[in-house]
């Protein structure tokens, strides 16, 4: 399959999340499903196909029924198109997160375009699991140079996917897996900055703020369940 001239945001995420040797999840992934359910949400609103709201609930909206030509984009979009009840953004980067098999989903679509491999490995001696490993390097050393360069940088401006990818994977913790803690640290006010949205277009700053508090909102949550079952056990 050929590949398209831009990866999306979530495919990027998805490259983030992925160690490149053995194409198992990062340690510091654990909460990748809602990062790629962030940057989803922003995708469609980027793409007006939604609108959320400006009240503090952040209340999500159809805007636009049309497919987008991506398989994970579309089968969220349907999703929104198809709810019986408006429901918050928080909500639906959650619902998006707990999509079927969308870790493979979009690790798939990067092996079409030829980035990963899809294999197997065992666990235990005999169980196998699907791994996605890098086969072509590019892609992702392109988007680190991009990353830093935003966080590190002080241009004014940022790229919408850039801004988006950013904010997301900061929200969720994919960014301390390639940046250490102290760059991330003297570098607050520039996160803060650009999770706020103040260096993109006002059209992309809503959905970049809405897929950052919906992401720490959807991680706290899946927390606080965790230490709820942890107790319980």
């Amino acid at each position: 399959m050929k590949r398209r001239t831009e990866l999306y945001p979530h495919e990027q995420l998805m490259l983030l999340a992925l160690r490149d040797d053995k194409g198992t999840l990062d340690s510091k992934a654990s909460m990748h499903s809602f990062a790629l359910g962030g940057a989803l949400l922003a995708e469609l609103s980027i793409h007006g196909r939604i609108r959320i709201d400006d009240t503090k609930k952040a209340m999500v909206d159809l805007a636009d029924r049309r497919p987008l030509g991506e398989p994970v984009l579309d089968d969220c979009l349907e999703r929104v198109a198809t709810a019986k009840r408006r429901a918050r953004a928080s909500t639906w980067v959650q619902r998006f997160a707990n999509l079927k098999r969308l870790r493979h989903r979009v690790a798939a679509g990067l092996c079409r375009q030829g980035i990963l491999r899809d294999d197997e490995d065992t666990v235990l001696l005999f169980f196998t699991r699907k791994v996605y490993p890098t086969i072509d390097p590019k892609p992702e050393r392109e988007l680190l140079d991009r990353l830093r360069d935003a966080v590190l940088g002080d241009a004014p401006r940022l790229d919408s996917d850039v801004a988006l990818v950013v904010t997301v994977a900061n929200a969720s913790g994919l960014l301390a897996a390639h940046f250490d803690k102290a760059t991330l640290k003297r570098r607050k006010r520039r996160l803060e900055a650009i999770a706020d949205g103040d260096l993109v277009g006002a059209a992309t700053k809503q959905a970049v703020q809405a897929a950052q508090q919906a992401a720490m909102a959807a991680v706290s949550a899946a927390t606080a369940a965790a230490v709820v079952s942890s107790a319980s056990g």
